[in-house]
């Protein structure tokens, strides 16, 4: 049984591990309550991995835009998880991210001590680089200290690290646990260390020991999508009633439903080159964001809406797609379209397939050049999909909106 990071953190904190200050948020307008003062940043409660990338991780400077944020949040899916609860953190200016955890070893069956000076997304990249030391005894500041030795920490960062990996070993052993993560484990400029994010798998076969941790689990499980019928009707939200309003804010936990209204989807423009079509207010504006970071110029985008708008229906995210198209080729000044589509439900390959049918239809001359982001188990089976039409389709954001930017360049003579 996994927790979420807000849960996790409650142990943190329990433990002594330094963590920042914190307030759940159940609603939207929970934020006129907020006792953390700005900037704060806001995170989707998830179980699944990659909520940066999806958008599901946003910085906010005031409440206006915080309650935007948050209902933007919590109507994104990310790999088809809806969170029924935001995690508001304080901001924190870090110099150095470490990594560090403690796990049980089920070929040895000995509690393992993992550490690195690369901490965050860099740890996935750098692996060779992550430190072991196993528990084979007792444990003892020794192994704590060990592992800071050998990740090549010095001075005062030894100890400091080594007792917060004590206090994560100590949490590791008093709850049964199967995983305790510090990812990363922020270091501030003057050597004061901060858990950032943190994850705490429980063996479910200790629960029994554990009430505590049980009550954790139903209470706060995430919402299943596949609960929701799949003759949902094709619902936008209303201009003028999305993000922010209370009478539009839905739990996903179907708590309370939106006052949806039926209308066509919309292009909002910008006045740039770029189209943006995606599938969620929080990654459209995640992806205009990088795109405007890079120095690109958005023409506009059209928000197909998430999942729970078009029911998980493959027939409904085609007409929305071709829809948004439509939308987009209208505009002479357009030079090329990034789709950048997240689905839990619908499988790459088939939101693919959509795509491909949809660009088959004659473009106004000349036509916009096209990128598809998408992610999934199927990314390369989509990929052939679209490369038969000399399509781009890139797995990483990052490198869809590099390819994008260069595509929107102006040619030379």
């Amino acid at each position: 049984m996994e927790l979420l990071e807000y849960q996790a953190k409650e142990l943190f904190r329990q433990m002594g591990i330094p963590v920042l200050p914190s307030q759940r948020i159940d609603q939207p307008r929970d934020l006129k309550q907020l006792d953390i003062p700005y900037p704060v940043v806001l995170k989707s409660q998830v179980y699944t991995g990659g909520r940066g990338k999806a958008g599901g991780i946003r910085f906010v400077t005031n409440t206006i835009d915080a309650m935007a944020a948050a209902q933007s949040i919590f109507h994104l899916p990310i790999m088809g998880n809806y969170p029924s609860v935001l995690l508001a953190e304080a901001k924190y200016e870090a110099d150095r991210e470490f990594y560090l955890s403690v796990v049980l070893d089920t070929s040895t069956r000995r509690p393992l001590l993992l550490g690195s000076q690369l901490g965050g997304e860099a740890v996935e990249a750098n692996l060779s680089e992550v430190q072991q030391v196993v528990v084979e005894q007792d444990f003892s500041p020794f192994y704590a200290r060990r592992l800071a030795v050998q990740m090549g920490l010095k001075g005062e960062l030894i100890q400091s690290v080594s007792q917060i990996v004590e206090k994560m070993y100590t949490l590791f052993s008093q709850k049964d646990l199967d995983l305790v993560e510090i990812n990363p484990l922020a270091v501030s400029p003057t050597g004061k260390l901060m858990a950032l994010d943190g994850k705490v798998a429980v063996n479910d076969a200790a629960l029994g020991r554990h009430p505590d941790l049980v009550q954790l689990s139903p209470r706060f499980a995430t919402f299943d999508p596949s609960a929701r019928p799949s003759t949902a009707p094709l619902h936008l939200y209303a201009p003028d009633s999305h993000p922010g309003g209370e009478k539009d804010h839905a739990l996903p936990n179907g708590a309370s439903q939106p006052e949806a209204i039926a209308i066509p989807l919309k292009l909002v423009e910008l006045g740039g080159n770029i189209g943006v079509i995606c599938n969620g207010a929080g990654l459209a504006m995640t992806t205009l964001d990088l795109i405007c970071a890079a120095k690109g110029k958005p023409l506009g985008f059209v928000d197909l809406g998430g999942e729970q708008h078009y029911g998980r229906s493959l027939e409904a995210l085609h007409d929305r797609i071709e829809q948004g198209l439509y939308l987009m080729r209208q505009r002479p000044e357009l030079k090329v379209i990034l789709i950048n589509i997240l689905s839990g439900v619908i499988s790459a390959v088939s939101v693919a397939e959509a795509i491909a049918d949809c660009l088959k239809q004659p473009f106004r001359a000349p036509a916009p050049a096209i990128v598809v982001r998408l992610m999934g188990e199927e990314f390369a089976a989509a990929q052939a999909i679209l490369a038969e039409l000399e399509i781009s389709a890139i797995e990483s954001l990052d490198e869809a909106i590099t390819q994008t930017i260069a595509l929107a360049k102006p040619t030379r003579k």
